[in-house]
Order: structure tokens, then C-alpha cells, then sequence
């Protein structure tokens, strides 16, 4: 798969998640790039994979404690990619983006 097939793949998967948790739709999309935003921010920081969930907590996030099982799950896709690829593109705005699209 190349890198930008994966990132489509990716940002794809963006679906809310609100419903269960009465949070707002904004919000569950928000939270969720944000989640998304800290780590591409990891991956350019050259944290590794395994430390991922550690280094994220450190900052404290402000999303609410749920977002944290995201971490995992969207950590591998996104350390799939090249840090030259991830150089260019705020991953955490499309996230959002395709989030807020969605029905």
C-alpha cells in the first residue's frame, strides 16, 4: 500500500464516535484530531511506537480520558508513514475534516 493510500485509508476510518458518550459531534471530532495531531507530533518528535501512549500522557491532553484507547489503535497507521510524508500535511485538520463530513 503507498503512503498516500494509507493516510486516505486512514482519515477514511474518521467516524464519530459521539452517540454512546453525549458528546457533541464538533466535539467527538475535535477531540479525535486532536488525538490524531499529537501522534504525528510524536512520530516527528521520533518517539517510538512503543512508548507512544507514555509520551502523549506526559503533555497532558486535554480530551476527555476515553480518547486515550485511540492512541493505539490509530498510532500504528499513522508510524506507518514516513516522517517525510508527514512533514508536509496537518493530518489532525483532515482528520477532523473528514470527521465532520461524515453522517
Amino acid at each position: 500500500m503507498t503512503r498516500f493510500a494509507l493516510l486516505a485509508t486512514l482519515v477514511a476510518f474518521a467516524t464519530p464516535t459521539f452517540a454512546a458518550d453525549k458528546i457533541s459531534k464538533e466535539d467527538d471530532c475535535a477531540y479525535q484530531a486532536d488525538v490524531v495531531g499529537a501522534i504525528q507530533t510524536a512520530r516527528m518528535d521520533r518517539v517510538r511506537e512503543s512508548k507512544l501512549a507514555e509520551a502523549i500522557a506526559v503533555t497532558e491532553p486535554t480530551w476527555p480520558e476515553q480518547y486515550n484507547n485511540a492512541i493505539t489503535i490509530l498510532g500504528g497507521p499513522i508510524y506507518q508513514l514516513k516522517r517525510r510524508d508527514l512533514k508536509g500535511i496537518d493530518l489532525s485538520a483532515q482528520w477532523k475534516e473528514a470527521c465532520l463530513s461524515r453522517e
